[in-house]
């Protein structure tokens, strides 16, 4: 599959124009040896840093080459930084980050006491992810068509997608495979009990979880929870079809083939916001298509759905979406943990409280917390039902509403982009306003999101300055 993967990537011709890169982009080896290795290891050695337990990490490890190398750009051959549109958002929704450490002792209505050092260690971490993914956006959009080609950019993010449909079919053949990592058996084990670190630094195929009536694993690898792979999924697949867009015959039979494939583990995933999200992808793609009159791309979007769905009726997957809706145990726990995010959110309304904090009691009542035999009940972690309820509580309405802003202007920015990766990163984009409400966005996910903005901008910037030059010359003015 790798290895398919590697030759396909590379047609002896591609189209030119201000949609595709250079005719040939050159030999993979090339990706790891030029300015664009960063973001090349970080994506197609994922597999790796997973199963080393650091693939949490690597988005703020592999930051810092590329901010020395940026420094160099700027200092040593006057090489300008670009910002995308609407970073001045994003700067303030940093600012409001950092001045959330101010709130970090305090205790936010309807939630209990912690320990202050949890706290800041929690927010370090979700701080130094949110620069992480800042120096990844403009490392990435600042590189060159010749450094790091859109198409090739496009591949190496649907790379990522494949390996996350192949740990969903491993998932549903090896539910219970699990191995510790290096970083595992490095940690004290008072730390490797923590339920965190066993979830980054103790790969697993699945979660096993009790939705249905009994514990059953739900496919997350390469990553931590099943809800971050349902989530990135359904974010890198869509790169995979605009890397096929403009490839070749059996490159658009290998995209549609793996859109297929994802159908199975994405149902046994029993995610139902990634269920919605593939719905409102579908939609916004067969509008998109249809207004452009791309009939061809259209009717193939339907025949792949019309498989799909000919898959979940006539196959065992039938039960499971039934039974998964049937069940939702969560609803109560969510609608509970999101009012108090608001509550929260207006105790402290323009920085929060720098972190999440723990609920009182649970949904049933005040009185409810942990203990030897229940160790997980009651004191649930406000803002872990999706980002907009962690922004809520972390940075209040102001850093939330700068947050929301910045991706909403990219996407009123490029929307009127009609390439592959225009589609593509667009989508990304609309979709992390759907899953806001119910899946977290750090880590993973969101430097999925800010790459696939790179993507949409860099095609911007290309094809704004094609039209710059093919712009005819103003004629002379006659004296």
């Amino acid at each position: 599959m790798t290895t398919a993967l590697v030759r396909s990537a590379y047609p002896a011709t591609a189209g030119a124009g201000p949609d595709t890169p250079a005719r040939r982009p050159g030999r993979l080896r090339s990706l790891f040896r030029g300015p664009a290795w960063p973001i090349s290891a970080l994506l197609l050695g994922y597999p790796l840093w997973w199963a080393l337990g650091i693939a949490d990490f690597m988005w703020v490890i592999l930051a810092v080459p590329m901010v020395a190398r940026m420094i160099g750009w700027r200092t040593r051959r006057g090489r300008s930084i670009k910002v995308p549109p609407g970073f001045g958002l994003w700067l303030l929704f940093l600012l409001i980050v950092v001045a959330g450490i101010a709130a970090i002792t305090l205790t936010a209505p309807g939630t209990v006491p912690s320990l202050v050092s949890r706290r800041v260690l929690s927010y370090a971490n979700r701080t130094a992810g949110y620069f992480g993914d800042t120096v990844l956006l403009l490392y990435a959009g600042n590189l060159t068509e010749r450094e790091l080609p859109r198409r090739t950019f496009s591949w190496m993010l649907g790379v990522v997608g494949v390996i996350t449909v192949i740990g969903g079919v491993a998932g549903m053949l090896m539910p219970h495979f699990q191995f510790s990592s290096p970083l595992f058996l490095l940690l004290p084990k008072s730390f490797q009990a923590n339920p965190f670190v066993q979830a980054a630094a103790h790969p697993a195929l699945t979660q096993v979880q009790n939705v249905l009536g009994l514990p059953a694993g739900r496919p997350k690898a390469p990553f931590d929870y099943t809800n971050l792979w349902g989530e990135c999924l359904t974010i890198l697949i869509p790169f995979l079809f605009a890397w096929a867009w403009t490839g070749t015959r059996r490159q658009r039979l290998f995209a549609a083939a793996t859109g297929i494939v994802a159908v199975g583990p994405l149902l046994y995933s029993l995610n139902r916001g990634a269920w919605v999200g593939v719905i409102l992808a579908v939609g916004y793609l067969a509008v998109r298509l249809a207004a452009r009159g791309q009939r061809s791309l259209l009717a193939g979007i339907s025949v792949a759905a019309a498989v799909a769905v000919v898959l979940i009726i006539f196959t065992p997957l039938n039960s499971i979406v039934a039974g998964r809706l049937e069940n939702g145990k969560s609803n109560n726990l969510r609608s509970h943990l999101s009012a108090l995010a608001i509550t929260d959110a207006l105790a402290s309304p323009i920085i929060g409280y720098g972190d999440t904090r723990q609920e009182q009691g649970s949904p049933e009542s005040v009185a409810v917390g942990p203990s030897a035999k229940c160790p997980t009940c009651g004191q649930l972690a406000v803002g872990s039902t999706g980002q907009l309820w962690l922004l809520l509580i972390c940075d209040g309405f102001v850093g939330a509403a700068f947050f929301l802003a910045f991706f909403g202007f990219g996407i009123w920015q490029f929307r009127r982009d009609r390439s592959p990766y225009g589609y593509a990163g667009v989508l990304v984009l609309l979709l992390s306003f759907w899953y806001m409400f119910s899946y977290d966005a750090t880590g993973a996910p969101l430097g999925f999101t800010m790459l696939a903005y790179a993507v949409v901008w860099k095609n911007h910037q290309l094809r704004s300055e094609a039209k710059a030059v093919s712009a005819p010359a103003p004629l002379p003015v006659p004296r």
